[in-house]
């Protein structure tokens, strides 16, 4: 048995030292380093005897694959999210703000498995038992065969889902709150979350039931604790939204068994989380057409295409430096249209404050959403109300030059589907006859934007100047 060992580990990035100090070297916060004990698993190489390896037999890249097996929920929004629903021996981490309904979903994602007749388990760290039955009973679910549970010791909780038939789904809520035996730190310490990670995926790759864990998030959005939490399990999701809007949403950020930045929709309501079939229906409810500086950017979020408003303000500032403002994209991005309009275009924002704004409070991070951003910028300088029937895709360049994006005809199918007659898209997109919609227009180049709006072309939705 190797002996214990003392080691200093930063409680905010998981770096280890010899020795304590101030200010960690690793990430530069201060007052963050504990002394914790390990001991066996954690010990220092050459203190314990090694076991003698086994030979693992290499088989080569061609051969027969098998798909593996998932458990579907048929919560679609959850399964699309997941690849397809849970596959059965693998870990899943879901973060996300305090409040935002992470424990809601995953309720009723147990008691939707549960009333497909498989076997779910939901193990509560933050609240009584008492408490998630008041929420389940708020949500309709008390129907469901749901085994639930309050408990932090992981050796208490693995021996509980060992007693039994092995589990389908496992849900721990949270992560945060576990403690194991293995680790003399407290609760919630880098030490903990990474040793009490470890043991449940472990069993989950044992036993092959779906374990699910709750991880809180830091000020800057990410999960907290050690990111080598996030290399070991399999997918890892975050749930997003606002707490003035209604909708959530369940984003993929890594997925072993499925597609990445995956999206699924929820809107929040007073009987739980609905899902939303028509996210652009959604986003796009209360858009009014006749404002100067509304575009409407034909995006994709994984594999889904997604209709969403973008809002521009130009107004002239009294400030010697105007104001640039953004709410839901990139504002380095933003700087560089603007530079491009004027450098590119003679278009002139020196004396003005900008302000951009994704409608729905909706992230967009994708690149293609540049074209619609300048036009919602042009339109907002100019005074001229874009065509209520058009939408815009394409990528933007230093040159002025707007660059194809992938999957056109994805975009285009969604903007048909919803009544939109025009798309002004990169010319590149429309060569290979991606042409799923009335009137779609070419650009090769920014200006031709510019000249299209200041001389109010295709008010009409012909694609015609007026």
């Amino acid at each position: 048995m190797a002996k214990r060992t003392s080691s200093f580990v930063c409680q905010a990035c998981g770096a280890a030292t010899g020795k304590w100090a101030g200010r960690c070297e690793s990430c530069g916060e201060w007052n963050t380093i504990v002394e914790e004990q390990t001991g066996g698993v954690g010990a220092a190489p050459g203190q314990a005897q090694a076991r003698k390896g086994r030979v693992v037999p290499l088989v080569g890249l061609s051969g027969e694959m098998k798909e593996a097996p998932r458990i579907v929920s048929k919560v679609a929004e959850l399964d699309r999210v997941t690849g397809g629903g849970f596959v059965r021996g693998s870990a899943l981490l879901v973060g996300g703000d305090p409040g935002i309904g992470k424990s809601t979903l995953l309720i009723q994602a147990a008691a939707q498995i549960a009333r497909l007749g498989h076997k779910a388990v939901y193990i509560s760290g933050e609240e009584a038992v008492d408490q998630v039955r008041l929420r389940a009973e708020r949500l309709g679910l008390t129907d469901a065969d749901v085994g639930l549970a309050a408990e932090t010791s992981v050796e208490d909780i693995l021996a509980t889902l060992k007693a039994g038939p092995p589990p389908a789904l496992v849900i721990i809520d949270s992560i945060q709150t576990l403690w194991t035996e293995l680790a003399d730190s407290p609760p919630g310490t880098v030490t903990q979350v990474r040793a009490s990670s470890q043991a449940l995926v472990r069993y989950a790759k044992q036993s092959g039931a779906t374990v699910i864990m709750v991880g809180h998030v830091t000020k800057d959005g990410q999960i907290a604790g050690p990111r080598v939490v996030e290399h070991m399990v399999d997918a890892v999701l975050y749930f997003e939204g606002d707490g003035a809007h209604q909708y959530r949403i369940l984003r993929s950020v890594k997925n072993r068994f499925g597609a990445t930045d995956e999206i699924g929709v929820f809107e929040m309501t007073d009987n739980g989380l609905k899902q939303v079939t028509n996210p652009s229906a959604l986003f796009l409810g209360d858009r009014s057409g006749s404002a100067p500086g509304a575009s409407v950017f034909a995006g994709l979020e994984g594999t889904r295409p997604l209709l969403i408003e973008i809002q521009a303000l130009v107004a002239p500032s009294p400030l010697g430096t105007p104001r640039r403002a953004v709410i839901g994209w990139d504002s380095a991005r933003l700087s560089m249209i603007l530079a491009v309009l004027e450098a590119r275009c003679g278009v002139r924002f020196a004396q003005h404050d900008v302000y951009l704004n994704v409608a729905g409070g909706l992230r967009v991070n994708e690149p293609g959403a540049d074209l619609a951003v300048a036009a919602a910028l042009i339109s907002s300088l100019s005074g001229v109300a874009l065509p209520p029937d058009s939408v815009y895709f394409g990528e933007v360049s230093l040159s002025g030059a707007i660059r194809p994006v992938s999957q056109a005809q994805a975009r285009l199918k969604e903007a048909q589907k919803l009544g939109f007659s025009t798309a002004l898209a990169p010319q590149a997109n429309l060569k290979d006859g991606n042409r799923e919609i009335a009137s779609a227009v070419g650009l090769s180049e920014l200006s031709e934007l510019v000249a299209r709006i200041a001389s109010g072309a295709g008010k009409d939705g012909s694609g015609k100047a007026a």
